[in-house]
């Protein structure tokens, strides 16, 4: 159950946390085609891990 937790916060950071990351690095640097191409690799990688996390939360509690 611990993995399951760790996995979970995992995905929800990479789902969030590095569009903000490229969010102040466009800040930063004027050039929004950081965020731009951010925001689908971080969708893919943190969508998958979440809904594979939620599953197996799920089949854990049943």
């Amino acid at each position: 159950m611990k993995n399951n937790k760790t996995a979970l916060m995992i995905s929800i950071l990479v789902l969030t946390g590095f569009p903000v990351f490229f969010l102040f690095v466009s800040l930063f640097t004027g050039q929004w085609s950081y965020l731009a191409w951010s925001i689908p690799p971080s969708f893919l990688a943190g969508f998958t891990g979440l809904m594979v996390t939620l599953n197996q939360i799920k089949k854990g509690t049943q």
